[in-house]
């Protein structure tokens, strides 16, 4: 005689016990308790027929060999790929993203210092490491390399963006007590290594800055979670 066993269910999330349910989980044991798929599946709120939301999560994971800057980058269209994932989940997704990133760019302090190319970077991150399209930015410093402002200058495609000399001291010039720039751009491709263009426009800001008497500090270029900095490798002193 065959024995057939019997079709089991898959389990949801109504099966676990309390202390392994995402929600409960955070709400006793507090956030940090819980893994990237827990909190994803907070996020989702629900998965499928016969896939819970940790299961999405998982799946959603896996398909970024678990590296939340690359699910970070993905855009509504992206997740929807995935089985399961709608454009309501796909947008409370990239809402969350979006938050962490505007959470990273605050200080708390009124002007943060940024005295060293990796300060720099921290606060450049959030606004220039997920982009798909290039822009250029600025950073506006006080003599103590306290930051007046940050601006975006200028947004492009994939391959470029225009950085226009007068926008750029036209707007650092509003801030009375600015001594010193940062410039910075991302490249959308990976690329970490400065263009010859890049190494062009960079020599004549600096002299144009100078003229003006100011002082370029930096042009770092943003690579997703990398940096170059122009001044780290002293290509700013024949500028100068």
């Amino acid at each position: 005689m065959t024995y057939i066993s019997p079709t089991v269910p898959p389990l949801q999330m109504r099966d676990l016990c309390p202390d392994e349910q995402p929600r409960e989980k955070l709400l006793y044991h507090g956030p940090r308790s819980l893994t990237d798929a827990e909190l994803l599946a907070i996020l989702l709120r629900s998965g499928m027929r016969g896939v819970s939301a940790l299961d999405l999560a998982r799946r959603l994971l896996l398909d970024a060999c678990h590296d939340l800057h690359d699910l970070a980058t993905r855009q509504v269209q992206d997740l929807t790929r995935t089985p399961g994932v709608g454009k309501v989940k796909a947008m409370q997704l990239v809402a969350a993203f979006e938050l962490g990133r505007r959470r990273e760019s605050v200080d708390p302090r009124a002007k943060p210092l940024l005295s060293d190319s990796a300060s720099c970077f921290r606060h450049l991150r959030p606004r220039l490491s997920d982009l798909h399209h290039e822009e250029f930015h600025i950073l506006c410093l006080n003599r103590a390399n306290r930051l007046l402002g940050a601006h975006t200058i200028s947004r492009g495609g994939t391959t470029g963006t225009v950085a226009d000399a007068r926008t750029i001291f036209r707007t650092a010039l509003q801030h009375g007590s600015v001594t010193s720039l940062v410039l910075a751009h991302n490249h959308p491709s990976g690329q970490l290594q400065p263009s010859a263009a890049d190494i062009r426009l960079t020599a004549k800001l600096a002299r144009a800055a100078r003229s003006l008497d100011l002082h370029l500090l930096d042009h770092l270029i943003v690579a997703g979670q990398r940096y170059y900095s122009f001044a780290d490798h002293q290509m700013l002193e024949g500028a100068e």
